[in-house]
């Protein structure tokens, strides 16, 4: 496999952290995808953790039994996926002044694949637009030794900010807002890639 250059694109993962039926994450993590794919300095991974394969994975759900080892049509696993990124947006709701469950398991699941990458987060929710579930994952991936960006996209009363095509109605806010993130991730995406090529990060 060739070596990643400072020209090659960033791998950057976007992780749905809602598995609810009808999840409103959907909508905002398609817009999301749509910003990213504006740019030439990044390629998508979009890691849903409804799928059936991850939640199979991390006992989401028993629909189906896992592959067996060594199977060749076995899909990656989780921690395949996250090592094989150089960074990540986090699309997450607030669930009662919190994060989902089914996120905090994906992201314990995995450990040293987290390790010196930046993470970004797109939140929505009520009234404080997942801000406080932001908080509490900023802390828990700052215990997996990941940087986080500092500025964040939020959608307060998320259910009023698309359309039923699910565009923003402030087309203009919100593609600023993800241009900023964006715009960031793009720095330390680089800057640590390079970073670990030259030295493996062990803290």
């Amino acid at each position: 496999m060739s070596r990643p250059t400072s020209q090659s694109p960033l791998k950057i993962g976007v992780l749905i952290g809602s598995v609810r039926p009808g999840r409103f994450a959907d909508k905002v993590s398609q817009w999301f995808v749509s910003e990213i794919g504006r740019r030439d300095d990044m390629e998508t991974h979009v890691i849903d953790l409804s799928e059936p394969a991850l939640a199979d994975e991390l006992k989401l759900t028993l629909e189906r039994s896992p592959a067996p080892d060594g199977d060749p049509d076995a899909a990656p696993t989780l921690a395949e996926r996250i090592g094989g990124l150089d960074g990540f947006v986090v699309v997450t709701p607030e669930y009662n002044h919190g994060y989902p469950a089914s996120l905090k398991l994906a992201i314990d699941y995995v450990y040293r694949e987290w390790r010196a990458k930046p993470v970004g987060f797109v939140s929505y929710g009520g009234m404080a637009g997942g801000q406080r579930a932001v908080e509490q994952l900023r802390q828990v991936f700052a215990e997996l030794h990941a940087v986080t960006l500092r500025d964040t996209v939020s959608f307060h009363m998320a259910w009023e900010q698309f359309d039923d095509e699910g565009r923003p109605h402030d087309t203009d806010g919100t593609s600023k807002a993800a241009s900023v993130l964006l715009d960031q991730l793009a720095w330390w995406g680089l800057t640590l890639r390079e970073g670990r090529a030259a030295r493996p990060y062990d803290g």
